[in-house]
């Protein structure tokens, strides 16, 4: 019998924050592989006891997809555990492409990112009405190269009003600070950094693009952050949104005259 792969998106550390689905598949799957260096092994709670479990953190790439078609090849259900959501910064297209090729049938599950997690943990919302409308993931690095800068982020920033939610760039705050204020943004620029968010040693930090280097530095944290950046931080202003307005009308709901008194 044909063996299966999942790609499950494990949240952001608070083992509560799986879906319904992903424990399912974790309850079922005889091969576990997971990212012990991001994922919450608490997760494996939900795991069966006779599963085989692999801690992905100290293999390569062709190591975790050898063993993951090895096992399908056998007939097993292979549970690959990654933190987030797989499709964001999840490494996921290098795990795909070769289980494709290997003709070996898999499914992806999706997870919280870090991006929502964070703003939960905030008590923000990332949008707001007619504000904020943009919501950019982005990602900064010292030695991974990439297309573009947030040079490019901080333009669109202004430009639209965005939002901008940057992962692995805590361990450079300074870069990070440098290029977003080159890019246009003023140093009084609201910022957020939140650090494991959802886990019991959450930390959360807030400022402006003028102190927040030296506030992240203070409190050494140095990975595991993400960093949001703009209006939505702290919005100047909170303009009521369409949908539930009375006075906006819609295929549910006529519009509404309300009385002060009502």
């Amino acid at each position: 019998m044909a063996g299966k792969g999942v790609f499950i998106g494990a949240g952001p550390g608070d083992p509560e924050l799986l879906t319904v689905k992903a424990v399912k598949y974790l309850s079922q799957a005889e091969v576990v592989v997971y990212a012990g260096s991001l994922v919450n092994a608490e997760v494996l709670k939900y795991a069966r006891q006779d599963a085989e479990v692999y801690n992905s953190a100290s293999m390569v790439t062709e190591e975790i997809v050898k063993l993951m078609i090895q096992k399908a090849r056998e007939g097993k259900l292979v549970a690959r555990l990654k933190s987030g959501d797989p499709s964001i910064y999840g490494a996921l297209w290098e795990e795909i492409i070769p289980l494709q090729l290997a003709g070996i049938e898999y499914e992806i599950v999706p997870g919280v990112t870090a991006a929502l997690a964070a703003a939960a943990q905030l008590r923000i919302e990332l949008t707001v009405p007619k504000r904020v409308q943009h919501v950019v993931i982005t990602r900064a690095s010292h030695r991974v190269p990439m297309r573009g800068s947030l040079k490019d982020v901080a333009d669109f920033i202004l430009k639209t009003g965005a939002v901008a939610v940057i992962y692995t760039g805590v361990h450079v705050i300074d870069k990070v600070v440098k290029e977003l204020e080159e890019g246009g943004l003023s140093p009084g620029t609201p910022v957020a950094v939140v650090y494991k968010a959802t886990w019991p040693d959450q930390k959360i930090i807030q400022g402006t693009l003028r102190d927040i280097a030296e506030k992240v530095k203070a409190e050494r944290i140095v990975r595991d952050a993400v960093i949001i950046v703009g209006e939505s931080v702290q919005p100047p202003e909170i303009p009521r949104s369409a949908v539930y307005n009375p006075d906006h009308a819609h295929s549910y709901r006529p519009r509404r005259e309300l009385r002060e008194d009502a």
